[in-house]
């Protein structure tokens, strides 16, 4: 014979007890254990283990639930997950489940019910595992550290399974009921995310999910809300809040059932006084406990019943809250909301429905709170209405704060580009420039910002622009919207305002500006600014058009000197050119995004060891087909002071070609004027270079003398970082804008190039052969190779070596030829006899 199970039987009742028995006996499975109270239950299990529990609710000063508590507490000598079957005298479905999950009760069962416990005994022995009052959570998080991060924060309240995969999370939620699902939907997750919670609402649009994001977009927090994910929590946040959303959110639906049932038991009871107090007994001890406000109210829409959760919410005792109405307590602003909702769901609108109000705790501060309301009919047709009440006091004010950021610019606090577009295609609207309302639309650049921030450094920068946006503020009045539109660039829509006097305002701001002392490290210095004006009327009333226009307007007025107002005209001769270069400026700007390059790299003579010291990378651009060389799209660049995305691109691409070709066994790659000193470059040079695996001793930088002229002390320590790195440094055109070669000493650069424009005719020009020997001659002495370009024909090479410059370059030598070609390119090379040819004595 099989061994039997002991069973413990809790119960007050004796009659229930022997009811119990009675039903098992014929079973021949368990021994019984029988005990009235609950404290001679504990008695028992301190000293032995019992195979399976089946409690009352009533059993003492230790009611079933906490019983079961303590079973669930691991300090008995019975396993804590010993299988609990709780028998109530009656119950409500919803409440039974979430309570009994809270108490890590196995199966609720009421005792008119008993005639079922073979099945019920029968489910939950076949599942005997591990037993916990925790709610189980789903989470799906792809880095593991971080789940684990996670699953601490909530282990006191949940219980974790945690997957990495969107197919792993899907597969375990259609195997097992979660109480919640937390998943990770910050930008690198999102559309995964997404389709997660989309997938899991077709199989229970009533599942909890939280997800947690970083971005500051409240468009983005909202849609979320609207798919159907029942809170966020914005990274990074604090472990509380992270534990009490999750709490909300996996109990909220419970709530708002379990009241819903609760009411319509205690209309099915209310013939039976005695019956009603026990099920008003049995569940007013949840409602104590409950976090969410539940209230009830009668026909009149006063409140009827209201749990103690209103008074930790709002400050208001209950006595004092009971026959009044809820707007009683709401802002002036949002009572028409709260009673409108009201009256919808009393008259034919859909029962449940939602609104966010603030209420006025007692001490006088608004909070902001979630009415979810319900319509419920009793069997005399007779309508109430039954709420629950969440505090959103936080997730409210992280919305605020997400709106205002989203519209706003963070540095100066005046409102963005994304803000400046919604508005400008507002009041481009017909019915905004109808008749004779006429708007203006500035736009200004700070001139030479960008000397600020190269020789003051960026946070010295930030402070102008915010002293910049306040000279703004004091000088636009509130009715007109003042943008910054990125960098040093700002738009301002002047309303109902003719050109003249939006004129007049620019003039104000110029002159505010240019006479407006900026100090930084006890050095004073001044501004200025260019502005672009055009007008916008019921004839021209484009946004694209109008924006255009100032553009254009602005850059007239860089043209003409600077520190001045333009206002945009159709006769203006200067537009059509400086459109047309602005437009090329554009699609050259597409095209380097698009990595539409091509590099060319023309091989470098070395003239002491006859062969090709390095390759110099040259820059085209391919366009409808077509190759575009630098001097045809360069200035256009430097007009939009662009030019770090072509030396981005052109780095990129040159490092790449160095590793799949080995060949290339040193590139010199040319860096403009306007990036050389950018903050960004010198971190992109390191990770292409890491990206890559090259050394960097293969790669030369090279910029032109006149550009390192424009900020020595910060050109020689972007040189020494290089150098550290293990780059090369050249400098370019060397002698064109030249007055002492003393500053040649103060960079420590490995080569210095000739300008061609000495090579070229130094063979018929005394003065420029004089200066082609004396650059190579100091370069010499200052430890320094001498690079000549230009080297156009035989004659022209030969004098060089003559001379003993150390590298040449030219058409002569090679021209500039694609990677591919490269190789059949150094074979011509060595054939050439000449190069190895001794000059004529």
């Amino acid at each position: 014979m099989a061994k039997q199970l002991t069973l413990l039987i809790l119960n007050a009742s004796v009659a229930e007890r022997q009811a119990v028995k009675s039903t098992l006996n014929r079973l021949n499975v368990f021994t019984f254990l029988e005990v009235a109270d609950s404290q001679q239950a504990l008695e028992i299990l301190k000293s032995q283990a019992v195979d399976v529990i089946i409690t009352g609710l009533n059993v003492g000063k230790i009611d079933g639930w906490r019983f079961s508590r303590m079973i669930r507490s691991g300090l008995l000598k019975t396993p804590k997950n010993t299988p609990i079957v709780l028998t109530p005298p009656i119950y409500c479905e919803r409440i039974a489940e979430t309570t009994a999950r809270s108490y890590g009760i196995d199966a609720v069962l009421p005792f008119e019910r008993q005639d079922m416990l073979p099945q019920v005994l029968a489910n939950v022995l076949s599942t005997h595992l591990e037993k916990s009052s925790r709610l189980d959570l789903l989470l799906l998080e792809t880095d593991s550290d971080k789940a684990a991060e996670i699953a601490q924060q909530l282990q006191l309240n949940f219980a974790c399974t945690h997957v990495s995969s969107n197919k792993q999370a899907l597969s375990i939620y259609l195997q097992q009921k979660f109480a919640i699902v937390l998943l990770d939907a910050t930008a690198a997750h999102a559309g995964a995310a997404s389709q997660l919670v989309e997938e899991i609402l077709q199989h229970n649009p009533k599942q909890a999910i939280v997800t947690i994001i970083d971005t500051k977009d409240a468009d983005h927090a909202e849609q979320l809300l609207l798919s159907g994910v029942t809170d966020f929590i914005r990274a990074p946040y604090e472990q509380t809040l992270l534990s009490k959303v999750c709490d909300h959110a996996a109990r909220r639906e419970d709530f708002m059932v379990s009241y819903a049932e609760f009411a319509q038991k205690v209309e099915q009871l209310s013939q039976s006084q005695s019956r009603y107090k026990e099920l008003f007994s049995a569940h007013q001890r949840i409602l104590l406990h409950l976090n969410t406000v539940v209230l009830e109210f009668d026909e009149q829409g006063r409140i009827r019943f209201i749990n103690p959760a209103w008074e930790a919410l709002s400050g208001f005792g209950i006595k004092q809250t009971l026959s009044k109405a809820l707007s009683d307590f709401c802002i002036n602003d949002c009572k028409d909301k709260l009673l409108q909702t009201i009256s919808s769901i009393l008259h034919g609108g859909a029962l449940q429905q939602q609104v966010e109000v603030q209420i006025i705790h007692k001490d006088g501060q608004a909070i902001w709170v979630e009415c979810r309301l319900q319509l419920i009919k009793n069997s005399s047709n007779a309508a109430t209405i039954t709420a629950t009440i969440d505090n959103i006091h936080e997730r409210k004010q992280a919305e605020l704060q997400l709106r205002h950021l989203a519209l706003h610019d963070t540095l100066t606090g005046l409102h963005n580009r994304y803000y400046f577009d919604q508005q400008l295609n507002r009041i481009c609207q017909p019915q905004r420039t109808n008749g004779d309302i006429e708007h203006a639309l500035i736009y200004i650049d700070l001139d030479h910002f960008k000397i600020i921030n190269d020789s003051k450094g960026h946070q010295q920068g930030d402070i102008v622009l915010k002293e910049v946006a306040q000279l703004f503020n004091a000088n636009i009045s509130d009715e007109h919207l003042v943008c910054r539109i990125g960098g040093d660039e700002f738009a301002v829509i002047l309303n109902n305002m003719n050109l003249l006097d939006a004129h007049l305002i620019a003039e104000s701001i110029c002159m505010a500006i240019e006479g407006h002392q900026f100090k930084s490290e006890e050095q004073v210095y001044s501004i200025s600014c260019s502005i672009g004006l055009t007008q916008i009327t019921a004839a021209n009333h484009d946004p694209s058009e109008c924006l255009k226009q100032a553009d254009i307007a602005l850059y007239v007025a860089k043209s003409l000197g600077r520190n001045l107002v333009h206002c945009y005209s159709k006769e203006d001769a200067s537009h059509n050119t400086l459109q047309a270069g602005l437009e090329w400026g554009h699609s050259i700007r597409q095209a380097l995004q698009q990595n539409q390059i091509e590099l060319h790299y023309q091989p470098i003579w070395d003239f002491k060891h006859g062969g090709v010291a390095y390759f110099e990378a040259l820059l085209r651009l391919k366009l409808d087909g077509e190759l575009v060389y630098p001097n045809q799209f360069i200035p256009s660049l430097e007009l939009l002071n662009d030019t770090y995305l072509m030396d981005q691109c052109v780095i990129s691409n040159a490092i790449s070609a160095i590793a799949a070709n080995p060949e290339l066994n040193q590139v010199a790659i040319n860096l403009s004027a306007q990036s050389f000193l950018d903050e960004r470059l010198l971190p992109h040079i390191e990770s292409t270079l890491e990206k890559c695996d090259i050394s960097p001793t293969r790669v030369i930088f090279e910029i032109t003398e006149s550009a390192s002229i424009n900020n020595l002390t910060a050109t020689r320590a972007m040189i020494e970082k290089l150098n550290r790195l293990g780059c090369h440094f050249s400098i370019d055109d060397f002698g064109t804008g030249f007055s002492t070669f003393n500053y040649l000493k103060q960079l420590p650069a490995q080569h210095v190039k000739i300008d061609g424009s000495f090579v070229r005719d130094m063979l018929n020009d005394p003065i420029d052969l004089a200066l082609v020997k004396a650059i190579n001659d100091i370069s010499r002495s200052l430890n320094k190779r001498s690079v000549a370009e230009y080297v156009e024909n035989e004659e022209i090479f030969l004098a060089l070596k003559e001379i003993g410059v150390d590298y040449g370059q030219g058409y002569f030598i090679s021209r500039p030829v694609p990677v591919e070609k490269i190789k059949h390119q150094l074979q011509k090379i060595y054939q050439n006899k000449t190069f190895y040819e001794q000059p004529p004595s």
